[in-house]
């Protein structure tokens, strides 16, 4: 594709030398200036879409970050509590004291300082899983699906470690 494009303005250029001088114009003509306009346009869709492949590219990883911290809290919690909150607790547990299974040792601050949960890049809730025992944090990407590829596959805390 970027031969093309250099291709195309050597013949741009080319035209412009070719070009006779007119009586006291020395201005482009309306198709130089088209051809030119192309060419900004070619170059500007390249651009863009390698910013929105790098931009779509960020979110997963972002995604994947906030799962690595989301476990690291649990640790803490499984730490301080000696167990994971269940799937029925969920992720609500890290702000406020789980019900059901008592932890002693709760913070009554919680264990996130925002008091609210994250969600994933694309502003969807994780799904969380858990026996007590294992957790699974996971992320429906893009779709918010079950399934799908690249940028729209699942995001699983099993799959990070």
């Amino acid at each position: 594709m970027l031969r093309k494009v250099r291709t195309l303005v050597k013949f741009v250029i080319r035209l412009i030398q070719q070009r006779k001088p007119q009586t006291g114009n020395s201005g482009f003509s309306l198709i130089e200036m088209m051809i030119v306009v192309a060419i900004m346009g070619l170059i500007m869709g390249i651009i863009g879409l390698n910013v929105t492949k790098r931009f779509d590219e960020s979110r997963v990883n972002s995604t994947k970050i906030q799962i690595k911290q989301l476990g690291v809290i649990l640790q803490d919690f499984r730490r301080v509590c000696g167990f994971y909150p269940t799937t029925e607790q969920g992720l609500d547990a890290l702000i406020k004291a789980p019900a059901g299974r008592e932890c002693k040792n709760y913070d009554p601050e919680g264990f996130l300082s925002s008091k609210k949960l994250p969600k994933d890049a694309w502003g969807n809730d994780f799904a969380y899983m858990s026996d007590g025992n294992k957790f699974t944090i996971k992320s429906l990407g893009s779709d918010a699906a079950e399934g799908g590829t690249g940028v729209s596959a699942d995001i699983n805390s099993d799959d990070l470690e």
